[in-house]
Parts: structure tokens; C-alpha cells; sequence
């Protein structure tokens, strides 16, 4: 519990049945009194709970559930999964709306239920053997639990974490000894030693029975995206701010939250160091989003001097490693975020359900078969240059591919563009932006939530004809409802990415940096990489970047960085600048 203290810094609390412990560290947000602590029982039912995240509907389903003759003695959304359960039992993850991870220990029944949200928005681990199972919103909560996890790379994650941008499916990690309720999933383990897992819902992808114009989903895109803002904003107890980029998805969460009437509304903005080839920040499109809706800013500009040194600090709060540059703006971003508010809205995975991001048309209009219309694109490294990456010894089969074939044929699609759209909002975003900025945020104690994640929006998106989608460079609908809403120079902007040229372009004492690691005693007992790769990708390291523009070097430096932080934590770290 020490462990998870970061993500819930108001409270904490423990509770013991015959065979099950329970513990939980509180982030007060709904129902700030005693009586929603956490875990949270029910002798009558024999109950007892641990959750993490939000239940956007749990008035109405607290309404239901009196109705129903339940009995109520606190006023959040703790006791109302309680209560459904009482009533529904595990079915009850079917009127469930929201982001959350949970564990149920059903003394009566002599089972415990551990289950995720649908998209995974929240972070769910586990480890275990033939004696007992361990849960945490963590990896380290786990390995501070229990020192003999395997700690051995898990050699399906590696091809995964190189081919995927740092994405690994659940239900691995790229640690051998622990696992992840893979989202929308529930597992029941018996006192017997059953184990029974099961997916509660699924993504269709198909046209809806009665044709829509484009007026029309327009305007069902606009209700929907405008019900799930105000959802965020209304469901708490404290004040709700926004993680404002300068992009059009932040920006218009902006909009919308002002024509649902917030008031006095915080945002927040960051920045870092201009690169020849790159700026580092994205001002003058928030500071146009700030004019014209009069938020109370805040802007920070945060220089390399400031970055190198908390890179290894950021990497100790990571459940997994993450190769994107800005899972360390975000890290710092939510440090002094925190300090104004405990609940934020973020824009992350606007551009997986509405089609934003420049490989979607690619691969719409490829006539590539098989998995290569998918992987030409998206993957990092081809199978090739992955056998050329790692040792010889987590050499195999091209699993990546494999797996992602699978998992695009799984989808219930009318097109091929929807499949690879239900795929990454389901699977692939998962382990990268949400995961990123979940662990990035509450590390810090502050709560993210992401409007675009919203059940229902992202089954009406599902729902869109792709080229409706496409359109207009893509994120058509976004742009439409934007239009009046937003400054017409954030709307028709170049899609951006959160900069951080410093680790796109790798020079200087970032370079020094990343080589300490990789010709570190750690890294060479590890012995994950051929040293000949290493070699070349330092000889010329801005020559080397995958199909999304990531520094390769960066990529192999950024797992063993994360590695010597989780694991070989008797080490000594390499010292930056």
C-alpha cells in the first residue's frame, strides 16, 4: 500500500476475511466523508470492496437500486458497485458507466472478482502462484509485495514492446511473473482455486440498420461528446480543470465545457525547449482557446536542464515502460497540475475513434495484403530488424503480427478501417496514451478523465461510415462541431504531436545519457540487445526513427532505463547530465 500512496494520497484503510486482504489508498473525489472509505463492506451480503475510478451513472443506478430496496449510508459511487453486485452479481458490469478497476470479495459465495473497464481506462495487475493471488493498480505495489516474482523479460512482450511502440496486450507485461485483466473482462477466483475469466462486452463495427446523412451523425456525435463532458464535469465533489495542449481535442473539450456552463474553469498548458528542426510547445493555439473562453491558464515552459534530470524519477512511477515523449511532459505537467486541482479532462483518444492520425487513410486505401496492409504502417520494426535488435536467445516467431491478425479478424466489422479503429481504441491505446497518462497523472494524485473514451460516444463512432471519419484530413465530425466553437486556426492546423523534440532528436547530454544506460554493468548483465545494433543506432542516432517518427535509440534506452528503476533497484542508476 506504501507503494500506491502517490495515487491515493487523502486516506487509507484495510480489511481481512478468512482468506482475503484487502487494502486501499483513497483519492477523495466523490462523497468526501469517512462514510465512502475504502475497503468498503457489507456484512449483510457478506461483501467487501476495493475500486479505483469513476461511475459516471451512479445516481441513476443508485435511484434503481433503492427503488429495489437497497440501503444506502453513503452519498458516492463506492457503495453503488456494491450494491449492484449485491443485485446483480457480476452481470452488474453491464449497467456499469464509467472508468474503473475493481476487486469484490464475495465471502458467501467464497469468491473474489476482479474486473476492468471497458477500454481499460484504469490499470489492473496481477501476479500469481499456486498459493495465493496478488492485485494492485501497480507493478511495483506487486514487486514491493513479493520478492520472488519472476522478474525475467517475457520474450512475447519484447517483440510486442519494439514492434508496438511500448504496447503489450494485455494480459502480459514485459515482466514474466506479472499479468493484467485484459479490459471490458472479468475473472472469478474460487476458494477452490477456479479461475474463470470473461468478457463482458464487445465492440461492434458496423452500419446501423437505418441509413444516417452526415448532417445526422454529426449532430449525434455533437450530443453524445457534449453528454460525456458534462458526465466529468458533474460527477465530482471538487473542482474539475483541463489538460489544454493547443490540439483540436483539448480545445474543444474547453468549448464544451463552457457551453455546459462551467464556470471559473482551470487549464493547463505545457511546454519545452525548441529543437532547428521542431518547436517544443504548442502556445499560441491554447493561448487562442484561453482568449476566447477567458479560462484561469496556466502555462509552463520547462527547459532540458529540467527534463534530463526527472527522466529516471518519472520512469520509477511507470507500471510498465512507455517509449512516447510525452509520458514525461505529462509526468511533469501533473506535478504542478496537482497543485491547483485533483480532477482533470484530457483529449487522449480522439484520434483512435475518429480517425485522426496520418496512417488511417494509409492503410484505407493500401492494397498490401494480409497484415502487412496493417503493419506497414504502424510497427516500429519489421520482424527483420527485430531479430537484428535483441540477443539471439528472445528469438522467435513474428508474434506481433500474429497477434494483430487475430485480433482484426475478432472484430464484428463492415470495413477494414473499422476493424483497425475498434482494434486500437480496444487494444492498442490501451498500453499507450491511456495507460500513459493514467500512470503519469495519479502519480502525482491527480485523476484523469478522458471524454473521448466515453462508452457510448465510442460505440456511435464505431457506428460511423470510415471515409465520414477520414475526411477533411481526418477527425471530420471533431472539426464540424468545432466551427464557431474554436478559432479557425486550431481547427485547420496541421495535426500535432506533444513535443518533446529532446527525445525525438537525440543529441548532447541526452545522448550521453541514453549511452551511460545502454553501456551500463546493468545493461550488459541483462544483455537484451545485440551490441552491433546498439552500436549502430549511436553512430548515427538522429538517422534512425521508426514509421511514427520515434528515436530508436531512445526506444532500447528507455526499457533498460525502466528496468534499472523496477527492477535491479539494489543498483546504482546512471546519474543524468
Amino acid at each position: 500500500m506504501a507503494r500506491l500512496a502517490r495515487r491515493g494520497p487523502d486516506n487509507s484503510g484495510s480489511h481481512f476475511t478468512r482468506n482475503t486482504g484487502l487494502g486501499h489508498r483513497r483519492l477523495a473525489i466523490i462523497d468526501l466523508s469517512d462514510k465512502a472509505a475504502q475497503p468498503m463492506v457489507d456484512e449483510a451480503h457478506g461483501l467487501s470492496l476495493v475500486f479505483n475510478g469513476t461511475i459516471y451513472n451512479y445516481p441513476e443506478l443508485r435511484e434503481n437500486l433503492i427503488a429495489k430496496g437497497h440501503r444506502f449510508v453513503s452519498s458516492g459511487d463506492t457503495e453503488v458497485i456494491l450494491k449492484a453486485y449485491a443485485e446483480w452479481g457480476v452481470d452488474c458490469l453491464q449497467y456499469l458507466h464509467g472508468m474503473f478497476a475493481f476487486a469484490i470479495r464475495d465471502e458467501l459465495r467464497g469468491k473474489l472478482i476482479l474486473a476492468r473497464d471497458r477500454v481499460g481506462i484504469k490499470p489492473l495487475y496481477y501476479t500469481k502462484s499456486s498459493s495465493r493471488l496478488l492485485f494492485a493498480s501497480t507493478t511495483q505495489a506487486l514487486l514491493a509485495a513479493d520478492p520472488a516474482i519472476d522478474t525475467g523479460v517475457d520474450a512475447v512482450a519484447l517483440h510486442n514492446l519494439f514492434s508496438l511502440h511500448a504496447v503489450v496486450p494485455a494480459p502480459r507485461t514485459v515482466l514474466k511473473g506479472i499479468r493484467k485483466v485484459r479490459p471490458a473482462h472479468v475473472i472469478i477466483i474460487g476458494d477452490d482455486g477456479s479461475i474463470d475469466e470473461q468478457r463482458y462486452w464487445n465492440l461492434v463495427a458496423k452500419r446501423p440498420d437505418k441509413a444516417m446523412g452526415d448532417g445526422e451523425w454529426i449532430d449525434a456525435v455533437h450530443d453524445s461528446l457534449r453528454k460525456s463532458v458534462e458526465r466529468r464535469l458533474r460527477i465530482a465533489d471538487v473542482p474539475v480543470g483541463v489538460l489544454l495542449s493547443g490540439g483540436l481535442d483539448s480545445s474543444l473539450l474547453v468549448a464544451l465545457l463552457s457551453e455546459a456552463g462551467a464556470k471559473a474553469l482551470k487549464t493547463f498548458s505545457v511546454g519545452f525547449e525548441d529543437q532547428p528542426e521542431e518547436k517544443g510547445n504548442e502556445f499560441e493555439y491554447s493561448d487562442a482557446v484561453v482568449d476566447r473562453y477567458n479560462t484561469e491558464h496556466h502555462r509552463f515552459l520547462i527547459s532540458n536542464d529540467q527534463v534530463l534530470p526527472r527522466l529516471p524519477e518519472a520512469f520509477r512511477h511507470m507500471s510498465e515502460p512507455m517509449f512516447a515523449q510525452d509520458a514525461v511532459a505529462f509526468y511533469l505537467l501533473a506535478e504542478v497540475v496537482s497543485k491547483q486541482v485533483k480532477v482533470v479532462q484530457s483529449g487522449q483518444g480522439a484520434d483512435e475513434v475518429f480517425g485522426g492520425y496520418f496512417w488511417y487513410p494509409r492503410m484505407q486505401h493500401s492494397i498490401t495484403p494480409g497484415i502487412r496492409r496493417f503493419s506497414e504502417h504502424y510497427f516500429d520494426r519489421d520482424h527483420e530488424e527485430y531479430l537484428e535488435t535483441v540477443d539471439p536467445r528472445f528469438h522467435g516467431a513474428d508474434v506481433s503480427s500474429q497477434l494483430l491478425q487475430e485480433l482484426l479478424e475478432g472484430v464484428d466489422a463492415d470495413e477494414y478501417l473499422d476493424r483497425v479503429l475498434a482494434v486500437d481504441v480496444t487494444t492498442l491505446i490501451v498500453d499507450d496514451p491511456v495507460k500513459r497518462v493514467d500512470n503519469m497523472t495519479m502519480a502525482w494524485g491527480l485523476e484523469a478523465r478522458v471524454p473521448f473514451l466515453d462508452q457510448e460516444l465510442i460505440e456511435l463512432a464505431a457506428a460511423m461510415p470510415p471515409g465520414l471519419k477520414l475526411a477533411s484530413g481526418g477527425k471530420y465530425a471533431l472539426k464540424q462541431i468545432a466551427r464557431g466553437l474554436l478559432p479557425d486556426s486550431v481547427i485547420d492546423r496541421q495535426k500535432g504531436y506533444f513535443p518533446m523534440p529532446s527525445l525525438k532528436y537525440v543529441r548532447g547530454e541526452f545522448l550521453d545519457f541514453m549511452r551511460e544506460i545502454l553501456l551500463s554493468d546493468a545493461a550488459k548483465s541483462r544483455a537484451l540487445y545485440s551490441p552491433a545494433y546498439v552500436a549502430k543506432l549511436m553512430a548515427e542516432p538522429e538517422a534512425y526513427l521508426t514509421r511514427l517518427q520515434g528515436s530508436k535509440l531512445w526506444h532500447l534506452a528507455a526499457l533498460e532505463l525502466w528496468l534499472q528503476q523496477n527492477i535491479d533497484v539494489s543498483s546504482t542508476p546512471p546519474t543524468p547530465g
